[in-house]
Formats: structure tokens, C-alpha cells, sequence
């Protein structure tokens, strides 16, 4: 498979300028501004999805952090801004002392 591939999309005048406005601050071409853009676009994605997903308790922290790409304090700190309580319950705490008792 390539690494890169052609990826073609329409855009609207307005945003188009936005965008060579960028290329000119960040003294780039346009499409490594959009491939810049887009990659921190689906990384915020990726962020608000799967914590989205730990706070529902549909996946564990751990889980959320590796699918998100990002670290587990990373995940934790975005979890923590963003006011996602701890997923986090009294059987939990008895499992983890549990564990600390034998270890």
C-alpha cells in the first residue's frame, strides 16, 4: 500500500483563503497546511470520541488513551479538563486493594 494517497475535496472560497492565510503565517505550501490541519483535527477527534466512550463506561481509560493514540496521563488529563468523572467503583477499589495486599 502507499503511503500517501491523493485525496481530493471541494472547499468553500471563504475557507480556502483561511487556509492560504495559514500556509502564508506558517511560510508552508497549502497542502502540507491542510495535512497538518487535518491531522490535529483527527486527533481532537480521536480525543473527545473515546473519552466520549471511557465516560459512558463503555471502555476503560487504559483502552480509550490506546485507541485515541495519545498517553494514558494524557488521557487522563483531557478526561479531567473536559469533567469526565473517574469510571472508578467500590469494586474497583477492593480488587486494587486486594491486589496490594498480596503483592
Amino acid at each position: 500500500m502507499k503511503k500517501e494517497q491523493m485525496v481530493g475535496a471541494r472547499l468553500p472560497a471563504a475557507l480556502v483563503r483561511e487556509l492560504e492565510l495559514i500556509a502564508d503565517v506558517e511560510q508552508s505550501d497549502r497542502s502540507t497546511t491542510v495535512r497538518k490541519l487535518l491531522s490535529n483535527a483527527i486527533r481532537q477527534w480521536k480525543l473527545e470520541h473515546y473519552v466520549r466512550l471511557y465516560g459512558d463506561g463503555k471502555l476503560t481509560l487504559a483502552r480509550a488513551a490506546r485507541d485515541a493514540g495519545v498517553s494514558l496521563w494524557e488521557m487522563m488529563d483531557y478526561a479531567r479538563a473536559r469533567k469526565v468523572s473517574a469510571q472508578y467503583d467500590l469494586e474497583d477499589l477492593k480488587r486494587d486493594l486486594g491486589a496490594i495486599r498480596r503483592a
